[in-house]
């Protein structure tokens, strides 16, 4: 262990190196700008590749290229930027394209307040490309564990050959702690065919937990990639049926592992009346309000989604059944709370806060206290 005074950003930076991605692509903008940064001074130093492109489509594109020829890689934007690379991460869904993408959110719409922080790209890191396609997306608290969740979005992005969104925020990602970074970590490694050429490979066959084993541009294989529906050929197709199965296959390779992929932190659950759910930065702030509303003799829980997508549906359904009520807190007009919802045995508040500055303690506590009178 060496310990260290990092930044978040700086700690994902570190993460990404660590479990292997040796590509970077991307084009700076607040207040992610860090994370390419300090990629563009480590990276040569590993044998690895920092491009900036002209804007966040290119971005994109560099960075699925050169996962398909081989590297790990990685791209790191904020709100307007991941809008732009909408269109190629549905590319990558459906061409089953490992690449990890980050989002340092700050306060939108359009170009909004660049240096405040906001958790209002909720639904666009799960919907925000089009089509039915699925996708894995993961929120850090802290700058140790913004490095550890930035080592499972590389091995969940070659494990199961789909993007994976890394949704931080301006709060972790300026955040600076000292943390003790660990001296190796497990690192998945990339995937690669079972049968050669000769013996009928087909790039899209998937194996037993429904993943192709795709081999990299280069290494003798035919390969052909699109963006429309194919067959195990890799070629597309127009029938209903071949449709119907890679659509359904994209997403039960993920679901088959939700049990896996699924993380979330529990405290003061055992005796808990109501709970508070957060995620991300949002959660330093519902920790500490819960923490003061125990003091004061209420009986609150704490509920911190590391994974936000797949949702937590099991968990939070089986919780919510000993629960009187769940507060959400949402940095957003409110959109984790429609989740919450969606799956609760009790009665769900929202406390959302959407003014470009983050909750203090006491906000979360008053809708402590409201929701606990709300429900006696």
């Amino acid at each position: 262990m060496s310990a260290r005074l990092m930044q978040g950003n700086e700690a994902i930076a570190e993460g990404a190196l660590v479990a292997g991605v040796r590509f970077f692509g991307g084009y700076p903008i607040t207040p992610s700008t860090e994370i390419a940064e300090s990629l563009a001074k480590m990276l040569p130093k590993v044998g690895g590749t920092f491009i900036q492109m002209e804007d966040e489509i290119a971005s994109m594109g560099v960075v699925l290229g050169a996962s398909l020829a081989g590297r790990k890689v990685l791209t790191a934007s904020s709100g307007p930027g991941i809008s732009l690379k909408q269109e190629l991460i549905g590319y990558a869904s459906a061409a089953e394209i490992p690449v990890v993408i980050v989002n340092v959110q700050r306060v939108g719409p359009s170009t909004g307040q660049p240096t405040a922080p906001s958790q209002g790209d909720v639904m666009q890191a799960r919907w925000g490309t089009h089509g039915d396609h699925s996708i894995i997306v993961l929120s850090p608290w802290s700058v140790r564990e913004a490095f550890e969740v930035t080592v499972r979005a590389v091995n969940y992005a070659e494990r199961f050959r789909t993007p994976v969104i890394l949704l931080t925020d301006e709060i972790v990602g300026h955040l600076r702690e000292n943390v003790e970074l660990p001296d190796k970590v497990k690192v998945y490694p990339r995937r690669a065919p079972k049968i050669s050429r000769a013996e009928g490979y087909e790039p899209y066959t998937p194996d037993e937990d429904l993943v192709p084993n795709i081999a990299n541009f280069g290494e003798g294989y035919h390969i052909h990639v699109t963006g429309l529906i194919h067959d195990e050929t890799g070629f597309p197709s127009g029938s209903p049926k071949v449709t119907r199965e890679a659509i359904k296959r994209m997403h039960e390779k993920i679901s088959r592992a939700e049990d896996e992929i699924v993380d979330v932190h529990r405290e003061f659950m055992d005796d808990a009346e109501v709970a508070v759910v957060s995620f991300g930065g949002t959660s330093r702030t519902a920790y500490e309000a819960v923490l003061n509303a125990r003091k004061r003799g209420l009986k609150v829980g704490f509920i911190r989604l590391v994974t936000i997508f797949p949702f937590a549906d099991k968990i939070i359904r089986e919780l919510s059944k000993n629960l009187r009520g769940l507060l959400v807190a949402d940095l957003n007009f409110g959109q984790i709370v429609n989740e919450v919802e969606r799956v609760a045995e009790c009665p769900v508040k929202l406390c959302a806060k959407y003014d470009m500055t983050i909750f203090e303690p006491e906000e979360i506590e008053k809708s402590i206290d409201e929701l606990v009178a709300e429900v006696k």
